[in-house]
């Protein structure tokens, strides 16, 4: 006797849509084909639906331990299954941050039994703990290893060049890395204008991106390690990756791929200004000349939630960083209707890539044999991002208002259905991830 059954669902099986039902027991897809709906305790009818592999969010900012009036491991979890992913990285920059095994061992606790969707954390490096980061390989729930070149909270910024090569170095799982020169920037300082957001991207310019970007290059093929370049947003970046693949992957955000300055910081001031920056059409117009070129390997949200009053103050005293994790997927299917990328493209971002390049074990796949995380989508469904159905705490989008065809509907994780029609179902069972 099968658990569920999903039933008439066009489903992506080995890289196109196949009309299948995918039987689910104990947690993993048992089986592939045409199935007895009177052999299962549950069906779900996917007529008219698409079926894909569990998405992943690999950039997630859930503020817990320490900020937890903007978010926190539940909450943001909850807006991960709303928005139809079945797993999230989550960030080491909280307070304390995710510095120590200590540290990462009190955020797998906090997670347990509270996070609705599946799980693994960063461990951030600083400019002390290299030793540490030889030692986990085998750290249950650990993803990799995530380093500050440029801006971060408490002891996380790793900006000198012989610090970096510790990290790189030393490290026992691939490096993450937020790239921008925290020397640029400090230099760079002086081009704030007081209470005008958009000279945030004059302040983080592009050059501010690439030299730190061609640096954590330079250093990690010097070491032959894998390095993982963060939200990347300028045309030089994009050019430079693209010549340098392999153990060199990078990630683009779908606000980076979406909205562009300056009509971004014209229509929705502060809440716009995240790090790196929104900058240009020239610049968004590169970054979708890489999606359609396969130079990035992933999508991921960096979905890092702040309060509205803290967001409203007088730049720059308002704080970088908006939500996304519970948008990634409906935006990037709109994109998907728009032509401006294939389905294939995006499983490969969301789901086959970060399965790929982090190692994960039996997700990102319909495979039998393979943990069943499903998302369950409409691609021809119309909807229009409200603020108040944000599953956050800071309870805002910066795409507010925007209508967008393609949303998910389904939500199954380890075999049990989380979200339905936008409603959060079941426990919060989440899992670490294996690695």
């Amino acid at each position: 006797m099968l658990d569920l059954i999903i039933k008439n669902g066009s489903c992506y099986i080995d890289g196109s849509l196949k009309k299948q039902d995918i039987g689910i027991k104990n947690n993993k897809i048992t089986e592939i084909g045409t199935i007895s709906t009177t052999n299962s305790k549950d069906v779900i009818d996917a007529s008219n639906l698409t079926v894909l592999p569990g998405c992943i969010d690999t950039q997630v900012h859930f503020r817990e331990p320490g900020s937890t009036d903007a978010e926190d491991l539940n909450s943001g979890s909850r807006a991960a299954v709303a928005g139809g992913i079945t797993s999230v990285f989550e960030m080491p920059n909280t307070n304390p941050p995710t510095s120590s095994k200590v540290e990462f061992h009190k955020k797998l606790k906090l997670a347990k039994n509270r996070m609705y969707c599946n799980y693994a954390f960063y461990f951030g490096a600083t400019p002390d703990n290299y030793k540490e980061l030889s030692e986990l390989q085998d750290l249950e729930g650990c993803c990799g290893i995530k380093l500050f070149a440029g801006s971060s909270t408490g002891n996380l910024l790793v900006n000198k060049e012989e610090d970096i090569e510790k990290v790189f170095k030393n490290s026992s799982k691939i490096v993450s890395v937020h790239s921008e020169d925290e020397e640029i920037l400090n230099i760079r300082k002086k081009l704030i204008k007081e209470g005008d957001v958009r000279t945030h991207p004059l302040w983080r310019n592009e050059e501010c991106a690439i030299s730190s970007t061609r640096k954590i290059v330079r250093i990690a093929e010097r070491y032959k390690k894998k390095a993982h370049i963060l939200h990347v947003t300028t045309k030089q970046e994009i050019d430079f990756l693209s010549q340098h693949k392999g153990n060199i992957t990078f990630e683009i955000t779908p606000q980076h791929l979406t909205i562009f300055a300056p009509e971004c910081y014209d229509r929705l001031g502060t809440y716009a200004q995240m790090n790196p920056p929104i900058r240009d059409k020239s610049h968004y117009d590169r970054l979708w000349y890489g999606v359609r070129n396969n130079f990035p390997d992933i999508i991921g949200s960096d979905h890092a939630p702040h309060l509205k009053e803290n967001k409203e103050k007088n730049y720059p005293n308002s704080p970088s960083g908006m939500p996304g994790v519970q948008t990634l997927v409906p935006v990037m299917l709109n994109h998907v209707n728009e032509e401006k990328l294939s389905l294939k493209q995006f499983v490969d971002f969301v789901c086959e890539n970060p399965v790929k390049i982090f190692g994960i074990k039996n997700k990102g796949f319909i495979k039998e044999g393979f943990d069943a995380d499903l998302t369950i989508v409409d691609m021809n469904k119309k909807h229009t991002v409200k603020n108040q159905e944000i599953e956050s705490k800071c309870k805002w989008s910066p795409f507010n208002g925007m209508e967008f065809k393609g949303k998910p509907v389904l939500t199954v994780i380890n075999g049990q259905i989380k979200m339905k029609d936008g409603k959060i179902l079941g426990d919060s069972n989440g899992q670490p991830l294996v690695f």
